[in-house]
């Protein structure tokens, strides 16, 4: 499991990555520009629910 969820961190990570190429910064609110962001929010958020999902599961090992 622990692997699994490297694996998808790894994969937001490349997705932030190729979004932030997709953005335009002069502006970032018009056209595909608006979608790269909500991508790259996405993979964000993504990123810190399995952080915290590895984090947890660090305190279950510890609590038993």
């Amino acid at each position: 499991m622990k692997i699994f969820i490297y694996i998808l961190i790894t994969i937001a990570l490349g997705l932030v990555l190729y979004n932030m190429t997709q953005l335009n910064f002069s502006s970032p609110f018009e056209g595909s520009s608006s979608t790269a962001l909500i991508g790259i929010l996405a993979s964000s958020c993504v990123i810190v629910l399995l952080a915290i999902l590895l984090i947890s599961k660090k305190i279950a090992k510890k609590a038993r």
